[in-house]
């Protein structure tokens, strides 16, 4: 099936030949939808810690902290700003210069809001002779967003989220790349040092590196700590083949294979890089202005300590079940904390010989563990969190996305269109296990979660292929905890007009 030219492009990529040969099979296959239990709701799956039991967390990260542990702030963001600016697109590339459309007139109308506001004017200045109200005040709106996305302005088309300006300080605009630094400091540092990773794109590093060497300096002044900010890339290993509609390979005009990258899913393996003991995950995009970060700050140490108190609790059992030294009684302690605190079941567990039952435990707490923050659905984009069953038969909570539901159960339908909470990507992740040694996070991705969507290339219809996504099937084996956190932690901007919403002002 492959030719020579094919195992060459395999091996460049570090593409096991059996590899590619599954990913055909998958799009022959297609994915299984999962089985669920039900959705995810307070008392069912989701903690909603009382004022107490947040203080007690938050002592107990701190506590976590003072002991010098190796913490990391993982934010993905390689994604390209394009699309937060699809619509100015529209309007760039229209026969018309002044706004017509609702968002066309919004984003003209509030323009000395933004963050970039000074740098768009010089922009103008430079290349149209005018500012921007000069502009508008002759109708050219179009003129200003030519200024604004195209390369000799700002070009913000082509730049990833993490390098715009989002927010206004006295001292000039900050970047979701500075935010994320200055939150780092308030809840993610140990030992007076803040370790931060981004992941981004091969033609953004340099762009990127060029930022933090400008900034760091200042942002280690203002918040007393150092920062070690690392970066990596998805690994050309990640990538998947295209196919087209009948399950072949896809080719490009000059034979060889098409390839593309693999999701939010293949960073598990950047995760995998990472030799630390807990890690922050959250979106470029989820960021706040200064007076809005002490909520973010709260809920960050809450879900961290109820993190790390259920994984000391998790390391006792395992030494314990590793001694030998532990009765009937221990056992069934440790399955109460399975099933009430990692809300994970098993239907038969009664049924267990006690040898089974220790082989059993064993499994479910030497495991990775990850806190999810949900906040009550208002309608936002974000996965779903729900109960679902797992490839051994037991039920767990997993964050799933639409595309892992059959659309054409009723129940399973019902059950997402009336959720209760939702997904905002708000992680934090234990990733050692109670001996110190690393998990090899990949062995716990389940493979039968991707997913296939449909493109196009130079006007031929093609099949992609996603991995399982990072917060979906790439930690479906992985002890879930999900917790409430308030809606105020949560603060997307996936257009360029939410940054005029006023937590972003």
């Amino acid at each position: 099936m492959f030719t020579q030219q094919d195992l060459a492009q395999l091996d460049a990529r570090g593409i096991a030949v059996a590899q590619a040969e599954k990913q055909l099979e998958d799009f022959k296959r297609g994915f299984p939808f999962l089985r669920l239990k039900g959705a995810a709701a307070i008392g069912a799956g989701i903690q909603a810690p009382d004022e107490a039991e947040q203080e007690a967390a938050i002592a107990a990260w701190n506590a976590y902290k003072a002991e010098g542990h190796r913490i990391t702030k993982f934010v993905p963001a390689s994604g390209a700003a394009s699309r937060m600016f699809k619509a100015l697109f529209e309007y760039q590339d229209s026969d018309h210069k002044e706004p017509q459309t609702a968002f066309e007139k919004e984003f003209v109308a509030n323009i000395h809001k933004f963050a970039f506001f000074a740098d768009l004017d010089a922009a103008c200045v430079k290349n149209n002779g005018k500012g921007i109200d000069a502009l508008i005040a002759e109708g050219d709106g179009r003129a200003v967003v030519a200024n604004l996305l195209g390369a000799n302005g700002l070009n913000y088309g082509a730049l990833p989220k993490g390098l715009l300006k989002f927010h206004s300080y006295e001292d000039g605009g900050r970047t979701p790349v500075e935010e994320h630094l200055v939150e780092a400091a308030l809840y993610a540092s140990s030992d007076g040092k803040a370790d931060v990773h981004f992941t981004v794109s091969t033609e953004h590093k340099a762009l990127f590196g060029a930022l933090v060497d400008a900034v760091k300096g200042k942002y280690e002044a203002e918040n007393g700590i150092r920062y070690d900010v690392s970066f990596s890339e998805q690994k050309p290993s990640t990538d998947t083949m295209a196919a087209n509609m009948d399950n072949t390979p896809f080719r490009n005009s000059d034979g060889s294979l098409l390839f593309r990258p693999g999701g939010h899913g293949a960073l598990i393996q950047n995760l995998n890089d990472l030799d630390s003991e807990v890690v922050f995950v959250k979106n470029i995009d989820n960021v706040v202005p200064d007076n809005l970060k002490p909520c973010t700050t709260r809920w960050k140490q809450v879900i961290a300590g109820i993190l790390v108190k259920a994984q000391a609790k998790a390391f006792a059992y395992l030494k314990k079940l590793e001694s030998g030294d532990y009765a009937a009684a221990d056992l069934q302690e440790m399955v109460r904390f399975v099933q009430q605190e990692l809300c994970c079941r098993r239907d038969d567990l009664k049924n267990l010989e006690d040898a089974e039952l220790v082989i059993y435990l064993k499994t479910k707490l030497n495991r990775p563990m990850r806190v999810c923050g949900v906040v009550k659905n208002v309608g936002e984009p974000g996965g779903g969190p729900f109960v679902a069953y797992n490839p051994d038969g037991t039920t767990s909570p997993q964050i799933l996305e639409s595309s892992q539901i059959d659309t054409n159960n009723p129940e399973y339908m019902a059950m997402f269109t009336g959720g209760t909470h939702f997904n905002p990507v708000d992680l934090v992740c234990a990733i050692k296990d109670y001996k110190g040694g690393k998990f090899d996070l990949p062995k716990y991705v389940d493979p039968a979660t991707g997913f296939i969507s449909y493109k196009s290339k130079s006007g031929k219809d093609l099949k992609a292929l996603e991995l399982p996504g990072l917060w979906n099937g790439a930690m479906s084996d992985w002890s879930t905890i999900m917790v409430e956190v308030p809606i105020e932690t949560f603060n997307p901007v996936k257009t360029v007009n939410d940054l005029l919403r006023e937590q972003h002002q």
